[in-house]
């Protein structure tokens, strides 16, 4: 088998690729750092938060049932602050279970209905 060195990139459909960019840059600190309009006319923004790059991708239909998860030093700190902010919870703080022992897990809603586990 072929062996895989890591996953590129994450890549999410979006109806307002403006309003997601902000969304990521404003709340979890990501870097627009491309665009681009494909030979079919689909507008693509690239952000990128040190090695992991998120793929926005504007379209009409959201995705569903999709999740991607950040880990963060300050657990606290992060939950607080994007509450702060009005980043609606769609799980709210709790333990993991015993193959993550110690670790903790919150799940946010992002703007077309991903969902965005930050854990810590």
């Amino acid at each position: 088998m072929v062996a895989y060195k890591r996953i590129d990139h994450i890549a999410l459909h979006v109806r307002d690729l403006a309003a997601s960019v902000k969304f990521y840059e404003d709340h979890f600190g990501f870097e627009n750092y491309y665009e681009q309009e494909t030979p079919t006319g689909i507008q693509i923004a690239y952000l990128k938060m040190g090695d992991t790059v998120l793929e926005l991708v504007g379209r009409a239909e959201p995705m569903n049932g999709f999740h991607w998860c950040l880990e963060t030093d300050d657990f606290n700190g992060a939950v607080a602050e994007l509450e702060a902010n009005g980043v609606e919870i769609a799980q709210r703080p709790h333990p993991t279970d015993a193959r993550e022992a110690g670790w903790r897990r919150v799940v946010f809603k992002g703007p077309d209905g991903e969902q965005i586990e930050i854990r810590g």
